[in-house]
C-alpha cells in the first residue's frame, strides 16, 4: 500500500504565495508519477499539475501555469506544489495523488491515479 499525506494549506490573501508538500510513505518504490489536484465547493475535481518519477516531466492547467511550480525529490519521498499569485479562485481543497502504471507522462484524469492523500484545504481571499 501506498499512503500520501498533503500539509501546506491555509489563508493568504491574493496575489499571496504558499507551498503544499505531498509526503509519500509505504511501498513508494511502486509509485510512476505524483498529481495534484484541487476541488473547490461546488465544483468537479480538477487536475492542477503532475510531475513523473524522474522529475524530467512536468504537466500543468493552463489555470495555473506560470503561477505554481511542481518539484519532487525521491530521496526525502516528497513532492512540493509552490503557488505563487494566488487568486480566490485558487481557493479548494488540495490533493495529491500517485499512480504505480507505466504511463509516458502524468495523466490529467483523476482516474488514473490509485493512491489518494486527504487533502489540505487552501483559502485566497480577496
Amino acid at each position: 500500500q501506498v499512503e500520501l499525506v498533503e500539509s501546506g494549506g491555509g489563508l493568504v490573501q491574493a496575489g499571496g504565495s504558499l507551498r503544499l508538500s505531498c509526503k509519500t510513505s509505504g511501498r513508494t518504490w511502486i509509485i510512476n508519477h505524483i498529481g495534484w489536484f484541487r476541488q473547490a465547493p461546488g465544483k468537479e475535481r480538477e487536475f492542477v499539475a503532475g510531475i513523473s518519477k524522474g522529475g524530467t516531466t512536468s504537466l500543468y492547467a493552463d489555470s495555473v501555469k506560470g503561477r505554481f511550480t511542481v518539484s519532487r525529490d525521491s530521496a526525502k519521498n516528497t513532492v512540493d506544489l509552490q503557488m505563487n499569485g494566488l487568486e480566490p479562485e485558487d481557493t479548494a481543497d488540495y490533493y495529491c495523488a500517485a499512480d504505480s502504471f507505466p504511463l509516458p507522462k502524468p495523466a490529467e484524469r483523476s482516474s488514473e491515479y490509485e493512491y489518494w492523500g486527504q487533502g489540505t484545504h487552501v483559502i485566497v481571499s480577496s
